[in-house]
């Protein structure tokens, strides 16, 4: 295959991950649990973000910031009600009793024309086995509720997809917590206080509570490495000519992704966590006598904390290891050489 053929490969490819971004960030409106919802998600790399309202035909309504991932290639859909933000709400709505929270799964359908689809099932949080509703939402281009996303929203496609300013959107829906602690100029507060408030179907107008804006930094898997305590897993013996290592996503599969380090060198990022291993396989030359590899959560999954079912491979002998880290530590495994096959450091 030419240069030329190669390339084209790689921008069709790029462009199709892009036009998945842009028809799953939105808006969506329909019923969850059978109770009215308004649905925004934006796509943030390989997870989502945005809010969810269950509101009732009054002023009645409660508020979650959700977390979720998006599988483009299966077109699967996972979200959570991951922090409540406001409760209006008369007892009737979903999450109005304690546990209430639900979390959503859905099959992501394009039938034809403009409409699409998120039909699904959902469960609550904390028993996501326990399948108590359905899900049914259609995409639309107006929401009931305004609020800071938006403005993300509506100019995704032309610039408002910078992680940053997500990440910096995110944060407004964790006032007073360390969603994300480093901090720096608000770059979407203005555009968030020039919103007005949007009249639903019953022309009787909401406006959600304002949050106590949280300004943030994007922080790279780099800058997580270095803010993070290492918490030391275990220690394996290097010998042989070279190590493969297997990840696994530990117990259920909720949409971990972690960065791996080797001596805090960025080795690879963006690992979504499976029952099918992630294998990467390092030459023992390449490696010093004593190496540290790292584990940094790039989110926490449906089920916190990050977690992984590691398999090493060393010179013919297997070495196991259940790996935790957090937005507070980074699990580290220690691969060390014998006094006897020590070598000079590289």
């Amino acid at each position: 295959m030419n240069k030329a053929a190669i390339l084209i490969l790689i921008m069709l490819s790029l462009n199709l991950v892009s036009v998945e971004a842009q028809q799953i960030t939105g808006v969506w409106e329909g019923k969850i649990n059978n109770k009215r919802v308004e649905l925004k998600i934006v796509q943030n790399g390989d997870s989502l973000t945005g809010t969810s309202y269950y509101y009732d035909l009054g002023k009645n309504y409660r508020r979650y910031a959700i977390k979720g991932y998006f599988d483009f290639k299966e077109n699967f859909v996972v979200w959570w009600d991951d922090h409540l933000i406001v409760n209006k709400s008369s007892g009737l709505l979903p999450g109005s009793k304690k546990g209430g929270d639900l979390f959503s799964s859905a099959d992501f359908s394009c039938p034809g024309g403009d409409k699409m689809w998120l039909n699904g099932s959902c469960a609550p949080k904390d028993d996501r086995d326990q399948i108590t509703g359905t899900v049914s939402l259609e995409k639309t281009g107006n929401p009931h509720f305004s609020d800071e996303w938006d403005y993300v929203i509506e100019n995704y496609t032309s610039g408002s997809n910078d992680r940053q300013l997500i990440e910096q959107t995110t944060a407004m829906s964790y006032p007073g917590t360390n969603y994300n602690p480093l901090p720096e100029t608000n770059t979407v507060t203005e555009a968030r206080q020039t919103q007005k408030p949007i009249p639903n179907k019953d022309n009787a107008i909401i406006t959600p509570e304002k949050a106590v804006v949280v300004p943030v930094k994007f922080q790279s898997n780099e800058e997580r490495l270095v803010t993070r305590k290492k918490i030391v897993a275990t220690e394996i013996p290097l010998t042989g000519d070279s190590v493969e290592l297997k990840f696994y996503d530990n117990a259920e599969i909720d949409g971990d992704s972690i960065a791996l380090f080797m001596n805090e060198k960025l080795m690879f990022e963006h690992v979504r966590l499976s029952d099918t291993a992630y294998s990467i396989k390092i030459s023992v030359e390449e490696l010093k006598n004593h190496n540290e590899l790292t584990m940094v959560a790039e989110n926490l999954g449906a089920i916190p904390p990050n977690t992984s079912f590691m398999v090493a491979l060393v010179d013919g002998k297997r070495y196991e290891a259940r790996l935790e880290s957090t937005e507070q530590t980074s699990a580290t495994i220690r691969f060390v050489a014998p006094a006897s096959n020590s070598k000079g450091q590289h």
